[in-house]
């Protein structure tokens, strides 16, 4: 990377594992790869809260993402007002209760998509979907600890109808925050419990589902694999939460494992490491440097 300035769009995973989105001042996109042993030191270069991260286009094969032609100050979530607009992605979700869609949103939407369910660290538990392409990569970005599907739909349509059916017979959230799977990493529950939990709830739906008179859809059972990598932070339990707001100021952090959006990280401090949320990085200004983390006085657990 030969320009030291970038903005986030937040971390992503693919099969060679976990990368941090970023983009030069020119829209141009890059990506710094965190595996093991990999330095992430930087300071914010911010001055509004956070920053347009742009618009996708939908098209069959897939989402195309576009860069805010200014990067502009972020108005609506991680959107200014103009890309806002533009954005064909954000009509996904609401793609199911009616309205006209652009063409290639409607060929993208026909392929076959997945219900899952995802179990986080506390046992927090959710309904959501997954593209037939990404059917593993999104659990593994969700940093789900045990998963199963629990049916294969027809189209992108019809999984929204369930996915909906789903939370509201069940109870079940559509989406949790990541600072939530962030905290609930620092005490997080036997794997048993876990998978007990997650396949209670999968149950559930699977009886909710088999129960509709409806066409589109069949129910599946289907466990997730969680990916290995995970491992690097599970097996280090105890770690706390980094004490410094990621979204000011300047850290240096040595990853020592990936799970989602969260790192176990160490700092230059010898022998203290910690569970950072990265998704605070989202829509800020890097600037990549030999910064380092100016840890507050943290007082030792007594037991």
């Amino acid at each position: 990377m030969t320009n030291s300035s970038f903005l986030c769009g937040g971390t992503g995973w693919d099969r060679d594992g976990a990368f941090l989105r970023l983009s030069d001042p020119a829209g141009q996109p890059a990506a710094l790869r965190l595996g093991h042993g990999a330095e992430l030191r930087f300071r914010i270069r911010s001055e509004a809260p956070r920053y347009c991260l742009g618009y996708e286009l939908v098209h069959e094969e897939g989402r195309k993402p576009r860069a805010c032609p200014d990067q502009a100050a972020a108005e609506r979530g991680y959107q200014c007002r103009r890309c806002f607009f533009a954005d064909e992605g954000r009509l996904v979700h609401n793609s199911h209760r009616g309205g006209d869609l652009p063409a290639g949103l409607r060929s993208f939407l026909a392929r076959p998509q997945w219900l899952y369910i995802a179990t986080f660290a506390d046992g927090t538990t959710k309904v959501g979907t997954a593209a037939d392409q990404r059917k593993t990569l999104r659990l593994t970005e969700q940093g789900a600890l045990a998963a199963q599907y629990v049916a294969r739909a027809a189209n992108g349509l019809q999984v929204r109808i369930l996915e909906d059916a789903v939370s509201s017979g069940l109870g079940l959230p559509q989406a949790v925050r990541s600072g939530h799977k962030c905290a609930s990493l620092a005490a997080a529950l036997p794997d048993t419990v876990l998978e007990s939990i997650n396949a209670g709830h999968a149950d559930d739906a699977r009886t909710l589902l088999l129960d509709r008179e409806q066409q589109g859809f069949d129910v599946v059972k289907e466990a997730w694999t969680r990916p290995e990598a995970f491992d690097a932070v599970l097996q280090n339990p105890g770690a706390g939460l980094y004490p410094l707001p990621l979204g000011a100021g300047e850290h240096g952090l040595v990853l020592r494992g990936m799970l989602g959006s969260t790192a176990l990280a160490a700092t230059d401090d010898v022998g203290l490491s910690f569970l950072a949320d990265l998704t605070a990085l989202k829509g800020q200004r890097l600037e990549l440097g030999a910064y380092s983390s100016a840890l507050p006085a943290l007082q030792e657990p007594l037991f």
